[in-house]
């Protein structure tokens, strides 16, 4: 008699393996055809058409286009990894690396992220693709306001200015500068240094005369990057 042990183990393995190479091939055919529309609201029928599996298998992996919008964005956010291997001399620069690791993923890639972003600032959500989810928001403010305690303690921000509140003024920058980037009227060459010298201003304001005197710097740089941009390519826009 057959010893059915080992099939009745590997099995369930094997669904799982099957499951998770259909989810892979319908994230990567959904960024695909993002990135060749330039839209989100796209038809699981497009879908899965070219990830070449039937129509019902997208809403059972996934459930709606929306979650698989979703699933492209944090597919292709690999930042912590990243970020976890920058170095910096003091908590400011690693604020600013931090937004300018960010930057590059738009940067390196336009046409595939201008239309995330357009989804990601609907946050209404009409199109059924609105990113803004409370989560996402409150995983990123979370974040932000770790880097900005990080600077406080360093003595380089003032502490009385609490970090939620300078966290939500980077936002507000950031946000703005996003949008008219995703919208078309500001350049990619521009993006980096825009979102960069909102952030110095603001922080400026709450910095300490040690953290003045780099944010000073810093500005300074920005203005020249900005003033001189037009023609730079993005590897040009090295914080560090």
């Amino acid at each position: 008699m057959a010893d059915t042990r080992t099939v009745l183990t590997d099995e369930p393995g094997k669904r799982e393996q099957a499951k998770a190479e259909r989810r892979s091939r319908i994230v990567r055919a959904a960024r695909d055809l993002i990135r060749e529309t330039g839209d989100t609201n796209l038809s699981m029928r497009m879908i899965a058409k070219r990830a070449d599996v039937s129509l019902a298998t997208p809403y059972n992996l996934f459930g709606s286009k929306h979650a698989v919008v979703l699933a492209v964005f944090e597919d292709e956010r690999d930042f912590a990894e990243r970020f976890g291997k920058l170095k910096a001399d003091n908590a400011i620069d690693r604020l600013f690396d931090a937004h300018a690791l960010a930057t590059s993923y738009f940067t390196e890639d336009p046409d595939f992220y201008r239309p995330l972003w357009k989804a990601l600032l609907d946050v209404q959500g009409a199109n059924d693709t609105g990113l803004a989810t409370p989560e996402r928001l409150a995983r990123n403010s979370r974040a932000w306001e770790a880097l900005i305690h990080d600077a406080q303690a360093d003595g380089l921000l003032d502490p009385a200015f609490p970090a939620s509140m300078l966290e939500h003024t980077l936002a507000f920058f950031s946000n703005g500068v996003m949008l008219s980037w995703s919208m078309g009227t500001l350049a990619t060459d521009k993006l980096l240094p825009s979102g960069a010298l909102g952030y110095a201003l603001a922080l400026r304001g709450a910095a300490t005369p040690k953290g003045m005197a780099i944010l000073a710097g810093r500005i300074h740089g920005l203005q020249d990057m900005l003033e001189g941009s037009d023609a730079l390519p993005c590897e040009a826009f090295s914080l560090t």
